[in-house]
């Protein structure tokens, strides 16, 4: 058996690059012949700046935020002959915004993969969440260390519960340990409280040297011994500042002769050694949020008397009286607790023999034993196991205008927000306001939300608000009703031709027909004022949706035939036999102008066109799909001819564009193709993408901004939500359309 392991490795100093190590000897001695042993190797995570001297055992190393190095250690995976790969999984070790970088490495390995969790939130945040859930989705185990944690993972993260695993954190065999007189923590004639590990503000400790006054007064014999070093994050953000305040809060309190501070990383023989000499061991931890603490483990598994507050993973451990309770901060109950164990030492004896006793099942040859047997059991079901990365495409979640109308006040839908929060300070635009009319109107047409006219009014009211009395329009608004902008903009013009023709079309009462036709005539002369390919594309739509209404209408008919020429004159002058595009850029809302050729065709039977609008979709498909997923064409530089296709700046009005495009030459050709990329362009939503996380938001019911190089951009403006809704749609209406309803 051979077997990659991910994580933090020593000699990195921290606590998953101790349990990765240990863990590694436990599963090599679990294997009962030399013949057995596995094969194992490393790929080691190195932090910020940081370098190690590395063991051979480890292969390749990945630096925190280079996204390269992820890809590139699954390639070394899956072509080391691995046949199982554990992943130590905890949200900063790794790179991106709560780790996400992690799961382009596991969508990209070939071999059953084994999850070891060591944090489990539970209140995670949109990031954390979905990286959880994803990793769920990937591994074929899911192992974590306390009951607790097996709740969160199968009710928020929607892991299934035959997927999960408990397996406690191992400890070394304390029983086969020996302790020496010489270790750190020996202070003779002195009864020795401890606590160690990485040292931050989350650890409470001031709560116990804010007890020692009154304990000291009884119990003069007493020292505190805080062994750690400063947690390398921390130490990094603010120094050694929380260490000093801990200091002066002991001198303060006349303690300087009874508390001892360690600014040391224990190898695990001197940790080992060391515990054995601790009489109380105490772990004030601020707050219940703690699913695993390694160091409580190994507290337990030494058989000391433990002292703690109650969060979650000490509420179990130390349950049935393998330890006692104070409440979080509560220096007075601490106070009184350490007292009474010290007046009562049988106390305190028969708590560390309960923890002992308790603590043998966690050495790490038992724990090696369990973890061999899942892996036989995971190995086992390799026939079952398939995995082709990108292969997701999830069903279209429940519509819902929810986060529209949070973003839609009196005057119309503001334009950007601060995370789901509508931003006032920004204003309104007209295409915003045009593309949700449109997006009102499909959800009324299909039936999905029986209010939605009263959205319907409040842009329509808009719209009007910004026509100029020469028929042409502003764009921009600002909060106090100030028209702010300095020139047109020919994509919201033809936006709002978009919007306008489909109310002629299917307007759901007269007096909007009306409303719709009056505003759609006056801004005719202008139409001759469109030349971009977008301005004209999103126009041509508009066009294509009024001659349902009014087939025989020369005039329209004549400025859709003039429109699609210049388009397809576009491409003419610029496509080659490479790049078959309208110019020699790719960069926002591209597919909508092979979108607006195959709505042309269907209106003119015009050949010529039907030639351009496959040609360019098919190179649009081409430079879009990548392994399985739609890659975007990000805003970070745009995609020029020639060069190389940017990955971040992903958008989602692009993503909506696409399914769009894809929809409409599925209904022009009844090519299944289409329809099926129609589906894929719809999962880069949720969260079939580079990112492997959705940007559909379930909470808000809103739509993240894009893709960027840190993670998802979670401001959830009007552009990206309705892009996300009108792509829903649009969906929608293909499934009914496929299933003949």
């Amino acid at each position: 058996m051979k077997i990659a392991i991910i994580g933090n490795y020593l000699p990195r100093q921290c606590g998953i690059a101790t349990f990765t190590g240990n863990f590694v000897n436990s599963i090599k001695t679990a294997f009962p012949g030399e013949n057995d042993s596995p094969d194992i190797f490393v790929i080691a995570m190195n932090g910020r700046n940081q370098h190690f001297d590395y063991p051979e055992i480890v292969k390749y190393t990945i630096r925190q935020n280079y996204q390269k190095d992820y890809l590139n250690a699954a390639r070394v995976i899956n072509s080391s002959g691995a046949h199982l790969c554990i992943l130590q999984h905890e949200y900063g070790i790794y790179g991106g915004e709560s780790g996400i970088f992690i799961l382009s490495l596991l969508e990209n390995i070939m071999v059953p993969v084994v999850v070891i969790c060591h944090t489990v939130l539970k209140t995670p945040s949109f990031h954390e969440k979905h990286i959880l859930k994803k990793i769920g989705e990937r591994a074929s185990r899911v192992v974590v260390m306390s009951h607790l944690a097996i709740e969160f993972l199968t009710k928020i993260y929607a892991i299934p519960d035959q997927k999960i695993a408990m397996i406690h954190h191992g400890v070394p065999d304390f029983g086969s340990v020996k302790h020496h007189k010489t270790t750190k923590l020996s202070f003779p004639g002195k009864t020795v409280l401890c606590t160690f590990g990485l040292i931050g503000r989350s650890k409470g400790i001031e709560t116990v040297i804010k007890a020692l006054p009154s304990v000291v007064t009884a119990h003069p014999e007493i020292v505190y011994v805080v062994l750690g070093k400063t947690h390398p994050m921390v130490k990094l953000d603010s120094g050694e500042e929380y260490r000093e305040y801990l200091r002066s809060l002991a001198e303060s309190g006349g303690l300087c002769d009874h508390v001892v501070f360690m600014d040391e990383f224990l190898e695990e023989e001197e940790l080992k050694e060391n515990l054995l000499g601790v009489d109380i061991y105490i772990t004030p931890y601020l707050n219940e949020a703690q699913i695993t603490s390694g160091t409580l483990a190994y507290a337990v598994g030494a058989g000391t008397c433990i002292v703690s507050t109650p969060y979650w993973h000490a509420r179990e451990l130390l349950a049935d009286g393998r330890g006692m309770f104070f409440n979080f901060g509560d220096s007075h109950q601490l106070a009184d607790i350490l007292t009474s164990l010290l007046d009562n030492p049988q106390d305190a004896r028969r708590i560390s023999d309960l923890a002992f006793s308790y603590g043998k099942e966690m050495y790490w040859c038992e724990i090696g034993k369990k973890y061999r047997k899942l892996f036989t059991h995971v190995l086992a079901s390799v026939p079952e196991f398939s995995h082709e990365p990108g292969d997701l495409c999830p069903p279209v979640p429940e519509f819902s205008l929810d986060h529209i109308r949070r973003m839609t006040d009196n005057t119309g839908i503001l334009e950007h927000s601060n995370f789901s929060i509508a931003n006032f300070s920004e204003g309104y635009s007209l295409d915003d306001n045009a593309r949700a009319l449109l997006l009102v109107l499909m959800a009324c047409e299909h039936g999905l939300d029986k209010d939605a006219l009263h959205l319907a009014d409040i842009y329509m009211r808009y719209i009007h608000l910004m026509q100029k009395p020469d028929g042409s329009f502003h764009n921009e608004l600002s909060y106090d009703r100030r028209f702010i902008d300095s020139i047109e903009s020919e994509d919201s013009l033809g936006r709002t031709i978009w919007a306008l023709g489909y109310l002629v079309r299917l307007a759901p009462t007269d007096g909007y027909f009306q409303f719709a036709r009056d505003k759609f005539l006056r801004f005719y002369p202008h139409f001759r004022k469109f030349q971009s390919n977008r301005g004209l594309a999103n126009a041509i739509i508009g066009l294509c949706h009024f001659l349902k209404r009014y087939p025989d209408n020369e005039k329209v008919m004549r400025t859709l035939h003039d429109f699609t020429m210049k388009i397809r004159e576009h491409f003419y002058d610029e496509s080659d036999d490479d790049w078959k595009w309208f110019e020699p850029i790719l960069c926002y809302e591209n597919a909508v102008v092979p979108l607006a050729l195959w709505y042309s065709y269907q209106a003119t039977r015009d050949t010529d066109t039907l030639v351009v609008a496959i040609e360019s979709t098919t190179f649009l498909d081409r430079i879009a799909t990548v392994d399985g997923h739609i890659r975007l064409v990000g805003n970070d530089q745009w995609y020029r001819k020639g060069k190389t296709q940017p990955r971040f700046g992903q958008q989602p009005i692009n993503a909506m564009a696409l399914v769009m495009m894809y929809r409409e030459a599925w209904n022009v050709t009844g090519d299944s193709y289409y329809y099926n990329k129609m589906l894929l362009a719809f999962s880069w939503f949720t969260g079939n993408n580079d990112l492997h996380i959705p940007l559909y938001d379930e909470e808000s019911k809103g739509c993240c901004d894009g893709i960027e190089k840190f993670g998802m951009n979670r401001n959830q403006g009007a552009e990206s939500c309705i892009s996300y809704q009108l792509a829903s749609l649009t969906v929608y209406a293909a499934m009914k359309q496929k299933n003949g309803q």
